[in-house]
């Protein structure tokens, strides 16, 4: 049945703290269903209608008999995905011939399975696969594009393309001949329970690599992993036993840990082998906090168009849409505070590597804030989720007070000043080279520097890489390092190589550490830094070195005079006044 929404103000600032409860995840999940409905009717309605109006049918006929089975299929991680790519115009949901409405079918089926009710339902296959999204795949004739899924004979289904009849076992969760089954996944600690399917039948989502680790190895590494969130995160394990839908396996990187999750795939969390059970437990927080999210932006407007298009994020390599920001710093709101945590119970060096990155997320958190409210057109809605995310912050900073060491925090400053650096010189722009040489001529001839020129972020054309060795090689070395190489000898040693990146790093991170004058404008407006020191050199590196046209810390310096560091914007100023425009309730129909 759709519904409206009503989401209480007392749920809704839970929300945007970062947890929620059991009780507003359950919220997310009916909205959520609401949605897959509306969406359900939109494809009916729509020009393709007619070609999944038989699997409508039984997909009513069944819910009168067994609501809970079509509503376990709505609730699935597959559903939403293919609600909404069968909503697009009707050229671009076209597979070989054939529509995406088509799809139905199978949701059909697996509600009929689950119900144990008798149907004959007309199911596309692909390549002579047929996905059964939440149950398995099985192999059919390669010459047939449709296969039909015979149910309500016991246990028993009969898969029948082309003359040929597959029995599947009759317990589906077993493999057969020509039948793949989606594993599904069981923990339970404490009492609290989670069951998820290993989903490897749905085709609309990726590529999918079960060689690396099979079932039973995924199990093992749920189990431990379930345990280590009962015992140490047990609020936010009771949301993941409430909200958590599917874990779909994906290949391997080349390196470390890959993962996502689907807009339209509530509760599903994608990831490729984690390895261990703390990176799995931190993997299945991460990503739920991102599906919480989009389940909320579904029912609320936290931004509205005119904002700066791309965003600087400090956990990602490249530019970010408002949207992606604000799911980032929720997302990391779950790290923070898993990270925290973990700190007060782990010893040694796992304490200290805690440590590491319970400050270092901190001050992730704290820069996208700022970046959101210096640059997002917030709604009052948008305005009191900075609000309490920072509220949030600045709790759970208080209650790590004296467990996180001043070194610490300092090299954590220092790598975040070079990392974004960094990037401002991969992605920033100018107002081109008018503004760098108005700038190139006031510095020579003695003058206020005035309003800098404006900068503009670039999107991302495809997914760039990560900072390359040498960068990740400096920062290593500031994790272990007292202090900051002296801010003079870093200005030296951009000017001698400013085609070297790691160059500026070094230097806005030196700045930073010492609060020198021009710091903010070294890791705010790198780029443009770099490009007047060159302006001045005419473009030659080797006459902007030591002893030509400039130092870069002194144009820095001489641009922070009239481009201050604004005070405004920071997490500390974040939620003092934002929540007096609250709207309640919040509404959507």
């Amino acid at each position: 049945m759709i519904e409206p929404q009503v989401i209480p103000d007392p749920v809704f600032d839970s929300l945007v703290g970062g947890e929620g409860g059991r009780e507003a995840v359950l919220l997310l999940r009916r909205s959520r269903r609401s949605r897959s409905l509306l969406l359900l009717k939109q494809v009916l309605d729509g020009p393709c209608g007619p070609a999944a109006s038989a699997a409508a049918d039984v997909l009513a006929d069944v819910e009168r008999a067994a609501p809970a089975a079509v509503a376990s299929v709505l609730d699935g991680p597959s559903f939403g995905s293919w609600a909404r790519h069968a909503t697009r115009a009707c050229p671009a949901h076209r597979h070989d011939g054939r529509c995406a409405t088509q799809g139905l079918a199978a949701f059909a089926a697996v509600a009929a399975v689950r119900a144990d009710t008798a149907v004959t339902v007309s199911v596309p296959s692909y390549d002579g696969l047929l996905h059964l999204p939440g149950l398995g795949t099985a192999m059919t004739s390669g010459s047939s594009p449709q296969a039909l899924v015979v149910t309500g004979d016991g246990p028993a289904v009969q898969i029948r393309s082309a003359g040929h009849v597959l029995r599947l076992p009759r317990d589906h969760s077993r493999a057969g001949r020509d039948w793949q089954p989606v594993a599904w996944l069981r923990a339970e600690h404490r009492g609290l329970a989670l069951a998820l399917p290993l989903e490897t039948a749905d085709r609309l989502l990726p590529a999918l690599d079960t060689v690396q680790a099979r079932p039973a190895a995924w199990q093992g590494l749920l189990r431990s992993a379930w345990e280590l969130l009962v015992e140490r995160h047990p609020r936010r394990a009771e949301e993941l036993a409430s909200g958590l839908t599917a874990i779909v396996p994906l290949p391997a990187p080349a390196r470390g840990v890959t993962s996502s999750t689907s807009r339209h795939a509530f509760g599903a969390v994608l990831t490729s082998w984690p390895a261990e059970p703390q990176r799995m437990a931190l993997t299945l927080l991460h990503e739920f906090q991102h599906s919480k999210l989009s389940a909320l932006t579904d029912l609320v407007t936290l931004y509205e168009p005119g904002g700066r298009p791309w965003l600087f994020a400090p956990w990602r390599p490249d530019p970010r849409p408002p949207g992606g920001l604000l799911q980032g710093i929720y997302a990391h709101l779950g790290d923070l505070a898993f990270w925290h945590d973990l700190g007060g119970v782990v010893r040694d060096a796992e304490q200290a590597d805690a440590a590491w990155r319970f400050a270092q997320v901190r001050a992730h958190v704290e820069r996208g804030l700022a970046e959101a409210a210096a640059h997002v057109r917030l709604t009052a809605l948008g305005e009191r989720f900075l609000a309490r995310a920072g509220k949030t912050v600045r709790a759970l900073d208080s209650r790590a007070r004296g467990s996180v060491d001043e070194r610490l925090l300092r090299a954590v400053a220092r790598v975040e000043a070079g990392s974004e650096a960094v990037w401002r010189l991969r992605w920033a722009m100018t107002e081109a080279t008018p503004g760098v040489r108005r700038l190139a001529a006031l510095w020579l001839a003695a003058l206020p520097a005035g309003r800098l020129p404006a900068d503009e972020i670039g999107s991302a054309p495809s997914a760039p890489d990560g900072p390359g060795p040498e960068l990740a090689r400096w920062a290593a070395r500031q994790r272990g390092a007292d202090r900051a190489v002296p801010v003079a000898a870093a200005a030296q040693a951009a000017a001698a190589r400013p085609d070297h990146v790691e160059r500026w790093a070094e230097l806005a991170a030196a700045a930073e550490a010492e609060q020198v004058a021009g710091a903010f404008v070294l890791g705010r407006r790198t780029e443009l830094v770099k490009a007047l020191f060159l302006e001045l050199a005419g473009g030659d590196p080797a006459l902007a070195g030591p002893g030509g046209a400039a130092d870069p810390l002194a144009l820095a310096a001489w641009m922070e005079q009239t481009e201050p560091r604004p005070e405004d914007g920071t997490v500390q100023n974040i939620g003092v006044s934002m929540s007096q425009n609250a709207r309640s309730p919040l509404r959507n129909t």
